[in-house]
């Protein structure tokens, strides 16, 4: 990072193909390093990146990764340059540009969206307690970034990475093809280097799947461990946020820094009791020993992604893993289940999250008037309609005796009867799976549909999973799951960072239009 601050000037015309040497791509460490030694400043790391996002987001490839920037980053990353100047460090994170998913609340006179029209002017002034632990830790809010409208809850015939806000999210390793959601933009902002990190947000696949199919890493934490007060609910019952970005000893320092209790969610009670310093848990050497199960849910569907599986396999053992197959169960109880649980807790935590913003900024207050809102606006059903609002506005109240049974069933099956289980008869510690096949081409009629993936079991149960990147297929991403019992995220990273550091299989971006163009796909 030596005389970063000369290089970083001109990130914004960087060439793709020199991208891999690129400051933007640093993580925490370097980055820290290079304003440690005073080779650059958080001040000229914001203004880069906020080059680069004007390059290659607004213009260029045109991303659409970003739905609005912080006015106050440059500010904010000036004072933080003059705390260290003074001598006060917070932390790794210290004058660290990160970018939120436009669903978490920040005090910084942007909306929070979710992506819909009708929340265009929701300017609530609140700092999502998770984003107070991010800049008390020195970070700097760059700005928030574009999402699967509603977090993907609105329609089952939805487009990954779009909205009515802020367009459709393209995937950087090639522009037709979907960046997965529904934290689509973080996860693509991430991969084409338009800030340190990226927080997204999970009900189920959320975070693993964008992260997956651009390349990066990402983890959905045990719900519980990090705050979800000031963020547009779906699911009591299922949601977090987490960190995405380009190395397992990044998403280890981002949650060390949003980790912890919240007295106004009740879910957060023991997360001062589990939460570490992830970053000084990670061992390069952690997969010794360690007895692994193999499932092999989405095997079949797509042999590219197979093979690259095996080599992946092949790493672990290498790095003296022993590995047991495992055969995940039966995932078709577990889903119709969090059908009833989601469409129950979605109706009431959104009307409750509606009543605590302004009415003179927010017109529709419940989801009722959402339904009515989105019938009335055209820009909002031009792709695809919400059935799935529909549904949840017909859905009966938190104390209904079938939601009741349904949730509770729902986590025991995935949970005792599901992921602990798998742990407990193959006597294994963790479990990998392929986090999915490559990123599908975006079918503006019928939506992007991918292979599918193991977050449903970790997604439903509440437990951690983490996707960190396997390989190429044809030039796309793929990557690879570890999923672990309840409040294993130190043993996870640690795991995934012995298998980025003996692999260190991720490159950047390129931009291509299409993979389809080459010789071998070619339909004509």
């Amino acid at each position: 990072m030596k005389r970063a601050a000369g290089l970083i000037a001109g990130l914004a015309a960087a060439s793709a193909a020199h991208a891999a040497e690129d400051p933007a791509f640093g993580g925490v460490q370097d980055l820290g390093q290079a304003m440690a030694t005073g080779s650059a400043t958080s001040e000229s790391l914001t203004k880069a990146y906020l080059a680069r996002i004007a390059a290659l987001d607004r213009q260029g490839p045109k991303l659409n990764s970003i739905i609005v920037l912080n006015p106050h980053a440059l500010a904010d990353a000036r004072a933080l340059d003059a705390e260290r100047k003074a001598g006060k460090v917070r932390g790794p994170l210290h004058g660290l540009p990160i970018l939120l998913k436009d669903n978490i609340e920040s005090a910084d006179d942007t909306a929070t969206t979710a992506g819909s029209l009708a929340l265009k002017d929701n300017v609530t002034g609140r700092d999502a307690p998770l984003v107070k632990r991010l800049t008390d830790a020195g970070a700097v809010i760059l700005g928030k970034t574009n999402l699967s409208e509603w977090a993907n809850y609105r329609s089952s015939h939805s487009i990954s990475g779009w909205s009515a806000m802020g367009g459709l999210v393209r995937n950087p390793y090639a522009l037709d093809r979907s960046a997965c959601g529904s934290s689509a933009g973080s996860g693509a902002a991430v991969a084409a280097g338009l800030a340190v990190a990226a927080i997204g947000t999970e009900t189920d696949g959320s975070i693993t799947c964008p992260a997956a199919m651009n390349g990066i890493v990402g983890l959905k934490p045990t719900v519980g461990l990090v705050s979800r007060t000031h963020i547009i609910p779906i699911s009591a019952s299922q949601d977090t946020a987490g960190p995405m970005t380009r190395s397992v000893a990044d998403a280890a320092a981002v949650l060390t820094a949003i980790a912890g209790s919240d007295s106004a969610d009740p879910a957060t009670a023991d997360a001062d009791i589990h939460k570490a310093d992830y970053l000084k848990a990670l061992d390069a050497k952690a997969l010794k020993g360690v007895r692994i199960g193999v499932m092999r849910a989405t095997a079949g569907r797509s042999p590219q992604t197979d093979a690259v599986f095996e080599i992946a396999l092949a790493a672990l053992k290498a790095g003296g893993a022993v590995l047991v197959e495992v055969t995940a169960p039966d995932g078709k109880a577990i889903d119709e289940l969090e059908d009833v649980v989601l469409r129950v807790e979605f109706k009431a935590g959104l009307n409750a999250y509606l009543a605590s913003t302004s009415p003179a900024q927010v017109k529709s207050r419940t989801l009722a008037e959402l339904i009515a809102f989105n019938a009335a606006e055209p820009r909002e059903t031009v792709l695809f309609g919400q059935e799935i609002f529909v549904e949840a506005q017909a859905a009966p109240g938190l104390d209904d005796p079938a939601y009741l049974k349904a949730k509770a069933d729902a986590k025991r099956l995935a949970g005792p009867e599901g992921i602990d289980k798998l742990l407990k008869d193959a006597k294994v510690e963790v479990l990998v799976a392929a986090s999915g096949g490559p990123p599908s081409v975006v079918d503006r009629v019928n939506g992007g549909r991918g292979l599918g993936s193991p977050s449903s079991l970790p997604a439903v149960a509440g437990y951690p999973h983490l996707t960190v990147p396997m390989g190429y297929v044809s030039g796309l991403p793929v990557g690879l799951s570890f999923i672990g019992t309840a409040w294993s995220e130190a043993r996870l990273l640690s795991l995934g960072y012995a298998f980025e550091q003996a692999t260190k299989v991720r490159r950047a971006p390129t931009f291509p239009a299409s993979v389809n163009g080459s010789p071998a796909f070619d339909l004509q």
